[in-house]
């Protein structure tokens, strides 16, 4: 008989019981179901497809698009004693030769295998002469020709269901809104299948959207304060800007390396295997590097640039706290990222649909930026959910960015697009609010409206900043169709706003300082968000805080860490596939004094058991 879904879970992977709803999905697919699972990163995925593949008779196929990616899944599976293996460009014909020969003998269980070197024809045959007991399509947001990972070769793995009729798929991604969940389906022909969506949260990532000021001394002191040992990673727009960073935090004393496309691919190899391998490494890079990144105590991310939406700051964010232990990710905000974007989205080869999503997806980040409200309630809102509370873990929950009426402003704002006919940008509004005399203006004899001049007791960046706010809000919409003007949002939004009876607020520090002087008022409320990072460090996720208590913990755990990291070289193997962190979070809690003790900690199974458990059970009991 097959092994059941709770033998595997235990036998092979050391768990007790399943999370959320791995086991719906589990049975579903063990029974023949095609499947789409909508998981976040960390929320244990790869057992969804392992698991069946184990259960059912056959050998199990994944595809997966990245070489790096194979290769750390696989190396995980044999320390659980499964027997994978991977099929890539990147072998040789001696080790790929060796592969086909298991795979020929069905000694194989799960094969990951890229999408291109699935699709050759002499694959596809030798497949259809094996048993096979599931499709696995990773990372399958990849299909959406609209999305921010896609990938050409994935439009073809609708064959797998022309060829293989029978074999169950299951597709999976962390990363997809509603448009893109529907174009996997499509694409991928699982029309038939079940669609399985948790939720997209992940409550372990505290989120951080700070104003750049000074943005090269506000990340050191962010690592020096909160990750002086850990590794984290750094995203840059420009490849320039990566060596720059990395370049720059070295001298500082941290282990940084750069990243990006125009680094030869042995360096890019030997940097990426160097931060999997090692524990205290900062990856500084372009979006060239991460997907698929399966290193679970990445601490940090920080994002140095603007990234190019929300669901790219979702996926990039989502490379930290795989393990579930609390992490950071932290967003340095600049207006003239938003100008950069626009440019390269305006310069790009794209038509002009494309760059209209683009900018759409674009305001959308802003938005989120410019906000006053919870992160978390944004981000899981845009991917259609509908959280009932505040989450208390990010800076606008922790920290609470004041706010005031920023009605007028928002009137005045609205007026000056109206009367100027809906078609001009943001700068040139401006100019109008403040009474400026430029030639346009002269020229259009604008500096006749009502509405020239009335802005005055704001300045040209506070200006700049409150329209920013009110694309967040929805009452102002970049306009495609012309050059990049301005134009009103619904009618149910703007309306109540321009008869005023709708009230808009606007971030604290927005308002005049002239007429909060005439006033006589103090400033109430939170801080501005500007001043989390040097006054507010403790409001930074701090990973073994929560969880080490003592001095004598932080201790073993450091020695634990320690004996990983050398049982690793020795392998020459990544030290959390050996065991995470919260599995030697767990010994250091529990302080095994037996095999027996030891065989009861999550994560460590029979094979793992075998191999390291005398070396563990003596580092605890020194």
């Amino acid at each position: 008989m097959r092994p059941t879904p709770d033998e595997i879970l235990h036998r092979v992977f050391g768990f007790t019981a399943f999370r959320g709803r791995q086991e719906e999905i589990i049975r579903h697919v063990v029974a023949g179901g095609d499947a789409l699972v909508l998981m976040p990163t960390g929320g244990g995925k790869s057992l969804c497809y392992q698991i069946p593949a184990l259960c059912r008779e056959g050998m199990g196929v994944v595809v997966s698009p990245l070489i790096a990616l194979m290769r750390d899944q696989v190396e995980a599976l044999r320390q659980f004693g499964v027997e994978a293996f991977a099929l890539n460009s990147a072998m040789g014909s001696e080790e790929a030769g060796q592969v086909l020969r298991r795979v020929r003998a069905g000694a194989v269980s799960l094969l990951y295998v890229s999408p291109e070197r699935l699709l050759m024809d002499g694959t596809l045959q030798l497949l259809a002469n094996c048993r096979l007991s599931l499709f696995a399509i990773d990372e399958a947001h990849c299909v959406s020709q609209w999305g921010h990972d896609f990938r050409p070769e994935y439009l073809q793995l609708a064959v797998l269901q022309e060829r293989f009729p029978n074999v169950p798929r299951i597709a999976l991604t962390a990363t997809a809104d509603a448009p893109t969940q529907g174009e996997i389906v499509r694409q991928l022909r699982l029309g038939g299948g079940k669609i399985f969506v948790t939720s997209f949260d992940r409550p372990n990532i505290r989120y951080h959207v700070v104003p750049k000021a000074k943005p090269r001394d506000q990340l050191l002191r962010f690592l020096s304060q909160h990750h002086k040992n850990d590794s984290g990673i750094v995203y840059c727009l420009s490849r320039q800007r990566v060596e720059d960073i990395a370049e720059w935090l070295s001298r500082h004393g941290f282990t940084a390396l750069p990243y990006h496309a125009g680094l030869s691919a042995e360096m890019r190899s030997l940097h990426q295997d160097r931060f999997l391998k090692d524990d205290q490494v900062i990856m500084v890079a372009t979006i060239a590097f991460g997907m698929g990144i399966d290193k679970p105590d990445v601490r940090f991310v920080v994002h140095y640039d603007l990234p190019k939406s929300i669901e790219a700051y979702y996926q990039e964010t989502g490379r930290a706290g795989r393990d579930g232990l609390p992490s950071n990710a932290l967003l340095l905000f600049g207006v003239g990222d938003i100008a950069l974007m626009r440019s390269m989205i305006a310069g790009s080869d794209n038509d002009e649909m494309r760059k209209q999503l683009e900018v759409r997806k674009l305001e959308a980040l802003v938005g989120f930026c410019a906000s006053t409200r919870c992160r978390r309630q944004i981000l899981l809102e845009y991917f259609g959910e509908t959280p009932r509370h505040s989450c208390n873990n990010c800076d606008a929950c922790l920290y609470p960015i004041a706010s005031f009426d920023g009605t007028v402003a928002a009137q005045k704002a609205l007026s000056a697009a109206i009367r100027t006919g809906q078609r001009f940008g943001a700068a040139y509004l401006t100019d109008i609010l403040l009474g400026a005399s430029t030639e346009r203006i002269t020229q259009f004899q604008h500096d006749r409206l009502s509405t020239y001049g009335v802005g005055k007791e704001y300045n040209r960046s506070q200006w700049r900043d409150i329209f920013q706010q009110l694309i967040a809000h929805g009452l102002l919409l970049t306009d495609m169709e012309g050059h990049g003007g301005l134009r009103l949002g619904p009618d149910a939004l703007c309306r109540p706003v321009l008869r005023g009876e709708a009230v808009v607020r606007l971030r604290e520090e927005m308002r005049p300082q002239t007429t909060r002087a005439l006033r006589g008022e103090k400033r109430r409320g939170a801080k501005p968000n500007t001043e989390t990072i040097d006054r507010h460090p403790a409001h930074f996720a701090d990973a073994d805080k929560p969880v080490l208590e003592t001095a004598e913990e932080n201790r073993l755990f450091q020695s634990l860490r320690a004996l990983r990291l050398q049982l690793a070289k020795e392998q020459n193997v990544p030290p959390y596939v050996i065991f995470h962190d919260t599995t030697l979070i767990a010994l250091t809690k529990a302080h095994p004094k037996t095999l027996q003790d030891l065989s009861r900690i999550p994560g460590i199974g029979p094979t793992k058991l075998e191999r390291y458990g005398e070396a563990f059970l003596r580092a605890v009991n020194e």
